[in-house]
């Protein structure tokens, strides 16, 4: 409060500086048109008074005459008593009328008819007018000396002077004088108004912070905006972006934010909902504080929080955070896949366990035959086609153990997961992040598919790799794809029927934008449907797969 009293200070003495000069020129502009009014006043009075033609054959007269005229032949004279008249009608100070050597023929003091004039009069007899302030023997005043031409030769025989008081010229001096001090009053009175009224929106628009404050919070925010990793970006209550850092750019693929409303950006409909902090049909059960839903945006999955900012009890808008989770899922996947095989291997183990409790029990019952019998069966179910992993023609080692963990939980659900025998890869996992994420994806949606599906449940996967590309088909028995066009959204749509479990989150949109980050697509290859199979997906991954080392078992290098 301190310097907004110290800024409304400042401004009344810049408002009143300025006041006081231009009060200082109009009065001084004022003074000077009085001053060029008397002097046009005296010339054209003395322009009058000289070409009048008794005053021209008078002084005439008076210098062909070789003589002085003396002042009592000149007191009560016919040029006396033109140039009296002239003063009285035009309250002129003075109307003086000479001849060719000065000698004043009109005067309003008789005493100084008959005498030299005491100022200069030579340029009138050189016929030219002069218009100045000078100092007579009748004191200061605005005078114009016209000279009195011959009436036969036009030749300059003397000179009539007017003058005007200064008291005349300034006797409207105090009337400009007090328009000019009301003008710069109201002025003044205006200005502190106006200052006043800008310190108060000033005041309303900075939300009561000082400079110095402002000062430290652009600071703050060049801080905070460039130290976060997650992107920033702020609207006001007019949906026009106002800060954005380069996090956000960079997410949401558009350099110039600032200036541009939300709805205007080219951004997918869910991204810009969640910009806008409009919550998404499938968040219409969650709290109302939890507003964050994952959204994919290029190769990217972001969350996305708003939160609305308010002072004083006004909105001033949204601050949306944008937070990076492509790592985060990308990981979570993964480690979904170390527990898919961490699970599998505890279930063949616990597998192994039980066979290992029969043999021992028959054995300490003396029954080594039946033993022998029972390790025969289990041999011969594990050799088996179509035991509980029918995929003994894929041969590459994360494939094999990824396959056979999915195989395993598959089972624990009742669905049987098998490897087509038309499956051949002869190459090497080169991008095992990327395969595990869209395999497991196909795999675990099939899956779930399955078992809403009828009996029996099953999975069928085929893997083919085609020197680094890697091509994977994923059919199921389940009820098939509800709606083909919108099995690819990243829109979560809880209208959709329970049993549907393709197009439901963020898995298939997810592997399609790792395929197409590959080079590669992801892609339903038949929808199936009522009384028919279920859905079959597939997936071209190029870049992700290499030669062996070494070439595989019975192959030729």
């Amino acid at each position: 409060m301190r310097f907004s009293t110290q800024m409304l200070l400042l401004q009344l003495a810049c408002v009143t500086a300025v006041v006081a000069i231009c009060t200082g020129v109009f009065v001084g502009i004022g003074v000077q048109q009085l001053r060029a009014e008397a002097e046009t006043s005296a010339l054209s009075i003395a322009r009058t008074v000289a070409a009048d033609s008794d005053v021209r054959a008078g002084v005439a007269q008076a210098s062909a005459d070789a003589g002085t005229p003396t002042n009592a032949s000149l007191r009560g004279g016919p040029l006396s008593v033109l140039a009296a008249a002239a003063e009285a009608n035009t309250g002129a100070l003075f109307i003086v009328i000479t001849d060719d050597h000065g000698v004043r023929l009109a005067h309003p003091d008789p005493a100084m008819l008959g005498a030299v004039v005491s100022t200069e009069f030579a340029e009138a007899l050189a016929g030219r007018e002069t218009v100045s302030w000078e100092s007579g023997t009748l004191g200061a005043s605005a005078r114009a000396k016209v000279p009195v031409r011959d009436p036969d030769t036009s030749v300059p025989v003397g000179e009539v002077s007017v003058g005007f008081a200064p008291s005349s010229v300034f006797q409207e001096l105090p009337l400009l004088l007090s328009g000019v001090a009301l003008a710069a009053g109201v002025a003044l009175a205006l200005g502190a108004v106006v200052s006043f009224v800008i310190r108060r929106r000033l005041e309303r628009l900075t939300l009561g912070l000082q400079p110095e404050e402002l000062s430290t919070l652009v600071q703050n925010q060049a801080a905070v905006l460039d130290g976060v990793g997650d992107g920033v970006l702020a609207y006001g209550p007019d949906d026009v972006v106002t800060v954005a850092n380069t996090t956000a750019a960079r997410l949401l693929g558009i350099t110039d934010l600032v200036g541009r409303r939300i709805h205007d950006l080219v951004l997918p409909g869910p991204v810009i909902a969640a910009l806008a902090g409009e919550p998404s049909a499938a968040l219409a059960g969650r709290r109302a504080a939890d507003t964050a839903d994952p959204v994919v945006l290029a190769d990217h999955v972001v969350y996305i929080d708003t939160h609305p900012v308010s002072r004083a009890n006004r909105n001033l808008g949204v601050i949306a955070v944008i937070r990076d989770r492509t790592d985060v899922v990308t990981l979570t996947d993964r480690l979904e896949t170390v527990a898919s095989m961490t699970e599998a291997l505890r279930v063949q183990r616990h597998e192994f366990a039980n066979r290992l409790h029969v043999t021992a029990g028959l054995m300490d019952a003396g029954r080594v035959p039946d033993a022998r019998d029972y390790l025969d069966d289990v041999l011969d179910t594990s050799r088996a086609p179509g035991g509980p992993f029918a995929g003994e023609h894929l041969t590459e080692p994360f494939l094999l153990s990824l396959v056979e963990a999915k195989a395993a939980q598959a089972g624990e659900r009742g669905v049987a997961l098998t490897v087509g025998p038309d499956s051949l890869v002869r190459g090497v996992v080169s991008a095992p992040a990327d395969v595990a994420t869209v395999l497991a994806n196909l795999v675990d949606n099939a899956v779930t598919a399955a078992v809403y599906g009828a009996e029996p449940r099953w999975v069928d996967v085929e893997l083919l790799d085609d020197g680094d590309t890697l091509v994977i088909t994923v059919s199921d028995s389940g009820q098939g794809v509800f709606d083909d066009t919108q099995v690819f959204s990243d829109v979560p749509r809880p209208d959709v029927d329970p049993d549907a479990v393709h197009g439901r989150g963020i898995g298939l949109p997810l592997v399609r934008d790792i395929a197409a980050r590959l080079g590669g697509e992801v892609w339903l290859a038949d929808a199936g449907g009522p009384g028919g199979s279920g859905a079959v997906f597939c997936a071209r991954l190029p870049g992700v797969m290499r030669a062996p080392n070494h070439p595989a078992q019975g192959e030729e290098r």
